[in-house]
């Protein structure tokens, strides 16, 4: 008889005997199942059957514990550190109020201290403009989270405030406070400021600095930029799109803003100052707000 080329041989057949008993063809050679399976002998639940051969010499001892691996052997090899990039962000907690210097300390210098700062301005005051150049010339890495552009990432269902202001907008943009406050807090905590700008209203606190408080913390750190109505319109008529409002709208919005004289809150009126200009006097405003917080 021929076996196929690898499989075991069979053992020799002794004289007046069959195959060895225990020999099966199937075990060391997988293939097709060729019939069904022989079916073992019953055995007595209370009395397994023991392999044949001489018996096992009782136990005096206890039994040693199993050895570990022989010199060489094979070790389970350990974890592999993760190298894809992938930061794990620490729990984002509210952002503290910054540490006043002691008052024979230096000056603190804004522009190497991790910071939380909220742009506050009307439609056409260059918050944007500002924010970027201020983020863009730090010495400390800076993020720009802009609430218009958070907004904006809804495509279908957008609700444009140019429609008309109602519930719908008024969802999208807490939802949008939200996330950019989720995104400032996960910044900081990997030590990395932020700047955010948004036009908050001084006649609507809950939804305006103080829902940017709930959401970032007491230590953000609120500046208003408040140019002229006229500087704010000729800005406007520059803007495309959404971002586009009208004259008189635009005239609403900066009349609301005229709140912020007397709430305490550092205000740079920028009607003759560059992007450049005013993010140094927003830097010496920031300086002066680590030292003496704000209260609000």
């Amino acid at each position: 008889m021929q076996h196929p080329v690898g499989s075991p041989l069979p053992p020799p057949h002794q004289p007046g005997h069959g195959p060895v008993a225990g020999w099966s063809p199937a075990a060391h050679h997988p293939g097709p199942h060729q019939g069904p399976a022989p079916v073992p002998p019953p055995q007595a639940p209370e009395y397994p059957m023991r392999a044949p051969g001489p018996a096992a010499p009782p136990q005096t001892a206890a039994p040693h514990p199993a050895p570990g691996p022989a010199p060489g052997a094979h070790q389970p090899a350990p974890p592999v550190p993760d190298t894809t990039g992938h930061v794990r962000l620490p729990p984002g907690g509210p952002v503290a109020v910054p540490r006043v210097p002691p008052a024979t300390a230096a000056a603190p210098d804004s522009t190497t201290t991790t910071l939380a700062v909220l742009l506050i301005g009307p439609a056409g005051a260059g918050k944007t403009s500002v924010a970027k150049y201020w983020a863009d010339h730090r010495r400390v890495p800076t993020a720009h989270i802009s609430l218009d552009d958070v907004r904006e990432w809804v495509r279908s269902g957008f609700a444009d405030p140019q429609t008309g202001w109602n519930e719908h907008s008024e969802a999208q943009y807490r939802l949008a406070r939200r996330t950019c406050g989720f995104s400032a807090r996960n910044f900081l905590a990997n030590g990395i400021s932020c700047i955010l700008d948004d036009a908050v209203f001084p006649d609507r606190p809950v939804v305006g600095l103080g829902g940017w408080k709930r959401h970032v913390g007491p230590g953000l750190l609120p500046v208003v930029l408040l140019p002229g109505l006229d500087i704010v319109l000729e800005r406007n008529a520059e803007r495309s799109g959404n971002r586009r409002l009208t004259d008189e709208e635009v005239a609403r919005i900066h009349g609301r803003m005229a709140g912020w004289y007397g709430s305490g809150l550092p205000i740079i009126d920028n009607s003759q100052l560059d992007v450049p200009e005013t993010a140094q006097i927003l830097n010496e405003v920031l300086s002066r707000s680590i030292a003496s917080p704000p209260a609000w």
